[in-house]
């Protein structure tokens, strides 16, 4: 299918024509959405992220209100599909020839409704969208203040899945060579008891020690490594050394 689409219901037919019940069944295994799991009562249909993926580069003319239907679904892959239509919008808008910091902003403040009111509910979407929709733009350059209010008031949040957008819109200063935003909510979250927040963490502090700088990923492990729950020290490990690796864990 070709062509561009231009409302929510083109899209929701694109996706539909895409979907399969046999791998809905096993994504909404995999992401949880059994009684009493952390995505419960979510609904799939069964579409893989590179057909979703190639569904959205036809859907960039999107009215806003369309886009926002999208995110508001019932179905986990039209939210995904809105909230990457909203990705691309705001990495085109920054683009040197024709960029546009009203469109960026218009992006981060949908994106910022749709997190408030618990669309933006799953660890795919957070990590597909947070890094670009947030991150960078409250962490536009390296030395930029670590844990901006906005931050601050994500990382308090009794969601999870706002906590994880506040750690993974450090990801954008990370890849700007700046240690410092990931390593302050990092020591925010310490004390979290959900396992998604862990990974989240761990994983961003393992970036931290491959992108930016070793000896910040391991002296934020010197102060911390004991604090630290498994899974988050395991995933900041990772691509250290068997020998420091095994030292940090037996530290807790």
């Amino acid at each position: 299918m070709t062509g561009e689409l231009r409302t929510a219901d083109e899209v929701r037919a694109a996706l539909a024509a895409a979907s399969s019940p046999e791998r809905a069944a096993g994504a909404a295994r995999f992401f949880k959405t059994g009684p009493g799991e952390y995505a419960e009562g979510d609904v799939f249909i069964g579409v893989t992220v590179p057909a979703t993926r190639a569904i959205v580069r036809r859907s960039l003319a999107l009215p806003a209100a369309e886009t926002a239907e999208l995110v508001a679904s019932p179905i986990h892959e039209e939210r995904l599909a809105g909230l990457l239509v909203m990705v691309e919008r705001f990495r085109r808008a920054g683009r040197p020839r024709g960029r546009d910091d009203a469109v960026r902003r218009a992006e981060h403040e949908a994106y910022l409704e749709a997190v408030r009111a618990g669309r933006v509910d799953n660890w795919d979407l957070v990590d597909a969208s947070a890094e670009v929709l947030v991150g960078e733009i409250v962490y536009p350059a390296p030395g930029a203040d670590p844990v901006p209010p906005l931050i601050a008031e994500l990382a308090a949040s009794s969601s999870l899945w706002q906590r994880r957008v506040a750690v993974l819109a450090t990801f954008a200063a990370i890849k700007g060579g700046d240690a410092a935003p990931t390593l302050a909510i990092a020591e925010k979250l310490l004390d979290d008891r959900e396992p998604l927040l862990h990974k989240a963490v761990g994983w961003m502090l393992r970036e931290v020690g491959k992108r930016v700088d070793r000896a910040a990923l391991t002296g934020f492990l010197d102060r911390f490594a004991a604090r630290m729950p498994r899974t988050m020290l395991s995933y900041a490990t990772e691509h250290l050394s068997p020998e420091a690796r095994a030292a940090y864990r037996a530290r807790r």
